[in-house]
């Protein structure tokens, strides 16, 4: 199991961060609805905190309250949110057993998918600017596999 013991502090804050940056991107994908898909963010993090036992890494992270970093532009968080988040999980890939690796993963992409389902955009559930952004937050945690 791992736990945040195994990183440093700035190697912590990068993990902690790649969630909120993917459920970020997924929000401002679209216009409209960031008071929703505010609260789905959290939401998510709260509905984790209660399967607690799964992953030790999982059970450390959402026991903080969500990293948020502020980004000026969609364009912003793309390239360094992004890049973070490609970041921690070749950093978890590194230090994390698989299984905490793949949840790891799962999340993100839960996280993401959470925020876009809060809103309807454009008359549908998840716009297509929300699954584009999942596609790319999904190719970004996938691709060292």
């Amino acid at each position: 199991m791992t736990g945040k013991a195994e990183f440093t502090e700035e190697e912590w804050e990068l993990v902690r961060e790649g969630p909120t940056a993917a459920g970020m991107y997924a929000l401002m994908a679209s216009k409209g609805g960031s008071f929703r898909e505010s609260w789905a963010l959290a939401k998510t993090y709260a509905e984790a905190r209660q399967k607690r036992g799964e992953s030790e890494l999982l059970d450390t992270l959402v026991a903080d309250k969500p990293a948020t970093k502020r980004y000026s532009s969609i364009e912003q968080l793309e390239q360094e949110g992004l890049a973070k988040l490609s970041q921690a999980v070749e950093l978890l890939e590194q230090k994390a057993d698989p299984g905490e690796v793949e949840s790891y993963r799962q999340f993100v992409l839960e996280v993401a998918d959470n925020v876009a389902q809060a809103h309807k955009e454009e008359g549908e559930g998840v716009s297509t600017g929300e699954r584009e952004a999942i596609e790319k937050i999904a190719a970004t945690v996938n691709a060292a596999q």
